[in-house]
């Protein structure tokens, strides 16, 4: 039986961090996850494999044994096959410093027969009985995450409320906050895969995609819009009438306003997500229009401005 290296499973260094470990594990089950790769054989062991690296990676405990335990196993490797050493072993190691008070007599083989891992998981956390085969039921396990996504136009994400998804033939509702951002994520306890043995069951990450608006364009809690105000009313000033996601707000633009003037509406932004009252602004971008299909009238008026601002 190969030594199985957990580090080299999940692509991480022997002195990766817990959170390097935990992102490491979620970005490749979500790669070789069943149901990402239906009828793959090779995608469901390599996810099996995923799963027992992490069981083991993610638990100081398991870990500090199994880091412990590698070296002494490539000395066992090493052993002439045949013989017995100390505690009647095979190969002359002696492995009772593994077994002792797991079941047994303490001395035999800890390659186990496993259940729900691996033999070699087996015969460093089995519970170990005669000869080395695992007693008990397979261990308690929490279950697959899955994985979902929820597409959203920038006005329902503004509002928030309640929403369906539907997960493996399964509906749920959920009640959205306002303010979610695109690619923002959120977690669903015990909404994932069942677990093990009685295990608790897995969490549900479902991840928002809101749509581009026409209208706006948003920086986090921030939304700029392009606002078109006719040239007479940008040369002698005036109210102008804006569409906003909280509804219309009246602005005053003074006398010469430039094209490409910028005005901040303070709280007609985003709102903040998970924080009541709180929104980012609105910023305007002023475009002047041009009249179109001049009638003579008007043209022989524009002549007669124009002779009046020569310099222009």
């Amino acid at each position: 039986m190969d030594y199985k290296d957990y580090y080299k499973a999940l692509g991480v260094d022997k002195n990766a961090t817990p959170e390097q470990i935990k992102k490491a594990y979620r970005k490749l089950a979500r790669q070789h996850h069943p149901d990402v790769n239906p009828n793959d054989q090779g995608a469901e062991q390599k996810f099996k494999e995923i799963n027992e690296a992490n069981e083991v990676l993610s638990d100081p405990d398991k870990r500090k044994k199994y880091d412990q335990f590698g070296a002494d196993y490539q000395r066992y490797q090493q052993q002439p096959g045949g013989g017995a050493g100390r505690g009647g072993q095979p190969g002359g190691f002696d492995w009772s410093q593994y077994t002792q008070g797991q079941g047994g007599g303490g001395g035999g083989n800890p390659f186990g027969e496993g259940e729900d891992f691996s033999d070699f998981f087996g015969s460093l956390f089995g519970n170990m009985g005669g000869g080395g085969r695992r007693t008990g039921g397979a261990r308690p396990g929490a279950g697959p995450d899955y994985q979902a996504e929820l597409e959203m136009s920038l006005e329902e994400a503004y509002h928030g409320g309640p929403r369906t998804i539907t997960v493996n033939g399964k509906n749920l509702r959920l009640n959205i906050a306002p303010g979610v951002a695109d690619g923002q994520t959120i977690r669903l306890r015990d909404q994932g895969g069942p677990g093990r043995a009685g295990g608790p069951n897995g969490a549900l990450l479902i991840t928002f995609r809101i749509r581009p608006d026409a209208r706006y364009a948003r920086t986090g809690d921030d939304l700029t819009q392009d606002v078109p105000v006719s040239i007479y009313k940008a040369l002698l000033g005036g109210e102008q009438t804006v569409e906003t996601l909280s509804g219309s707000v009246k602005i005053k633009l003074k006398p010469e306003t430039a094209n490409g003037t910028r005005l901040r509406l303070r709280g007609k932004g985003f709102p903040v997500y998970k924080k009541d009252g709180q929104f980012g602004d609105l910023y305007l971008r002023l475009t002047l229009t041009l009249p179109q299909n001049l009638t003579d009238q008007e043209k022989e008026l524009i002549q007669q401005l124009a002779a009046l601002r020569p310099e222009a």
